[in-house]
């Protein structure tokens, strides 16, 4: 039956990997757990005069490096002039050239978030009016690409090597202790390990280039190494290594010491600090995760903290030892199969973890969902939906597995009768068998049975007492081992209640594969609480921006020439607040290079031709160079009014320049 089973686990675990692969490729780029909530210009804004900067605004602080954030003109150059600085709270600014030309422009920001994980993105807004524009705004974000899939590997393998070491290790100190002597759940819990360490030293290497510019030559860039390392994300990565080698110290000692260790109160002693000193390390690498990530920002952090702690450790006891108990019972010798008791001990660990995982996953969904709504319209609660769905699932297998066991311990007596009969049975064959080889050449053969196949039987050339018997006999009876092994291994996997235990416990590590897949993709997605406030901060936005579009700040720019010498420029009219009633209107004048420069004289008239209502003058008051200010402007009714601005360059060269806008 063996022979049968092992190819479809095989062909069953290759299954499920493969399927939560194809589920973390499908994944896409990890989702910013910072949002952008606002910026002037705004997206796809079209201004008739060129800023003097660019300011972004995000729903938490985010580090900044040199080109965090890089404003380029319609042929891909580049127009800002310093480095990003922080404006206030989580708004960030660049300043930019002075005289910019009209055209489309292109805003791209790449900065990381305070949990650790990398925003990036581009849109664009116009000066004068949009124009082509040869930069692209798609493929901005560095965590799509070869670098960006790695590092997301990476994490799943870190979180998985953690479940099978902590978990694994668990297994064998809390239900069954004499798994510490059984080499596939040595080589279980060391992989896990080795995983976890691999993983962790790949994701230090990854995290610059994964934060930076996303290509793969930047991850041997030991200055960018060096920048990590002054980061959260480098000292909980750093602080997950010290750790590790606390914890390959608890490793030795529980497949080493502890498992030759014979004296009863020496190994309860033992027993008590490795469970101590175990679920220390176990916590401090969670908390490396807890440090960095989701549970580290936001709402009630100190508290959220030490929740994510545990829930990890949950997490770790279930699936982790799931895992183990999978091996144990698949591949443990026939010598030390996996017993009742150890199976019944670990159900009730995992119903313990059970009750664990709901009490924080419940807190957890709160702090980062904050609605109902938020379930089916973010992505975050999309996903926190399929897990409890998977979890579900999960519960309802192992609730199988409890019966299984249940049943498998009533048959345990009658399992160990049979097997100490089949010993008795055999340790006398032996006897007799010796007795055939090192005795009288002429016993019958009826006494001399040696329990062997009729081929396997000793020729008549071989019955007398020479020198090789002894070597002959030692043959047989490593033979005859070797066929009681398989014989109670038969019997063990001929039980019907062990085969039905080792299938539903195959399945829960099926769903369990699957389950860390959803979870990893989740801690890589934008809190469904944060997605909401950014998406309501841009709603507000934009619908500001609107209302500012109707009755806001207006101005126009508008080129003129008199012809005469020194006749060209700029006229530009900023009418605040573009509304009816009193107003405060500037008026600039700037040379087509953009240097402010005083002209005799300059005049403006309203005009709204709909209801013939103007022209209503208005002459402004000279206050520097190239700038003259009028308070007080009236305008009695909204509509679509005619500005006029009269330009005298010299004594006898002028114009007049309109433009038509919406006031009030």
């Amino acid at each position: 039956m063996t022979q049968t089973i092992a190819p479809r686990v095989r062909t069953v675990v290759l299954l499920l990997l493969a399927a939560a692969c194809a589920l973390l490729a499908g994944a896409g780029p990890a989702s910013a757990h910072a949002a952008v909530t606002g910026s002037d210009p705004g997206q796809g804004a079209v201004v008739d005069k060129a800023p003097a900067r660019i300011t972004l605004t995000f729903s938490e602080q985010v580090a900044l490096s040199d080109d965090s954030l890089r404003v380029l003109d319609p042929e891909g150059k580049r127009v800002d002039t310093a480095k990003p600085a922080t404006v206030s709270g989580t708004t960030y600014a660049v300043p930019l050239h002075s005289g910019l030309p009209d055209g489309t422009y292109t805003v791209a920001y790449q900065v990381v978030s305070a949990d650790s994980h990398p925003v990036a993105g581009a849109y664009t807004f116009s000066i004068g009016a949009p124009s082509k524009t040869s930069v692209s705004v798609s493929g901005q974000s560095t965590d799509d690409g070869v670098v960006g899939w790695l590092y997301g590997f990476g994490r799943y393998v870190s979180y998985a090597g953690f479940i099978v070491m902590a978990g694994g290790a668990a297994f064998v100190l809390a239900c069954w202790r004499r798994g510490a002597g059984v080499r596939p759940v040595q080589r279980f819990v060391v992989s896990g390990w080795v995983a976890l360490t691999a993983s962790t030293l790949a994701l230090l290497l990854l995290r610059g280039s994964f934060t930076g510019s996303g290509k793969v030559s930047d991850i041997f860039d030991l200055s960018l190494l060096g920048q990590v390392l002054q980061t959260k994300s480098g000292a909980a990565l750093v602080s997950r290594l010290l750790l590790l080698a606390a914890a390959a110290l608890f490793i030795a000692v529980l497949f080493g010491a502890y498992d030759k260790r014979e004296d009863a109160e020496e190994k309860r002693d033992l027993t008590f600090g490795l469970s101590i000193g175990g679920v220390v390390v176990a916590a401090g690498l969670a908390a490396s995760w807890a440090m960095s990530e989701h549970a580290s920002v936001g709402l009630q952090a100190g508290i959220a903290m030490p929740v994510d702690v545990l829930h990890l450790l949950a997490v770790a006891a279930w699936l982790g030892g799931l895992g183990a108990l999978l091996v144990a019972l698949y591949r443990a010798p026939a010598e030390t199969p996996v017993d009742a008791p150890a199976v019944r001990r670990f159900s009730q660990v995992a119903f313990g973890s059970v009750l664990a995982l709901i009490a924080t996953g419940t807190y957890q969904s709160w702090r980062q969902l904050g609605s109902w709504s938020a379930f089916t319209d973010t992505r975050y609660g999309q996903l926190l939906l399929a897990k409890i769905a998977l979890v579900v699932v999960l519960v309802g297998v192992a609730w199988i597995s409890r019966r299984w066991t249940g049943r498998l311990a009533e048959t345990v007596p009658v399992e160990a009768s049979a097997v100490r009969e089949k010993e008795r049975v055999g340790a006398g064959a032996d006897g007799a068998g010796e007795t055939a080889v090192v005795g009288d050449g002429d016993a019958p053969k009826g006494e001399g049975d040696t329990g062997l196949d009729t081929d396997e039987q000793p020729g008549p050339e071989s019955a007398g007492p020479e020198p090789a018997d002894s070597e002959r006999a030692a043959q047989l009876a490593r033979q005859q081992a070797a066929r009681d092994t398989a014989q109670r291994k038969r019997m063990r996997d001929a039980d019907p209640n062990r085969f039905g235990l080792r299938r539903s416990v195959l399945a829960e590590a099926g769903i369990a594969v699957v389950l860390l897949a959803v979870t990893t993709v989740l801690t890589q997605t934008e809190p469904g609480r944060t997605e909401q406030e950014a998406k309501a901060a841009t709603a507000a936005s934009a619908s500001s921006s609107a209302g500012e579009g109707a009755s806001g700040a207006l101005t126009l720019n508008m080129p003129f020439d008199t012809g005469g010498e020194d006749g060209k420029g700029i006229v530009t009219i900023d009418v605040d607040p573009a509304r009816v009633g009193g107003n405060e209107m500037h008026v600039y004048v700037e040379r087509p290079n953009g240097r402010a420069f005083d002209i005799p004289e300059v005049k403006v008239e309203f005009t709204l031709k709909a209801k013939d209502i103007g022209p209503l003058p208005v002459v402004p008051d000279h206050i520097a160079t190239g700038h003259w200010s009028a308070n007080g402007v009236q305008i009695p009714m909204a509509g679509d009014w005619q500005v006029d601005v009269t330009v005298r360059t010299s004594d006898i060269d002028e114009v007049t320049v309109s433009k038509n806008a919406q006031i009030g």
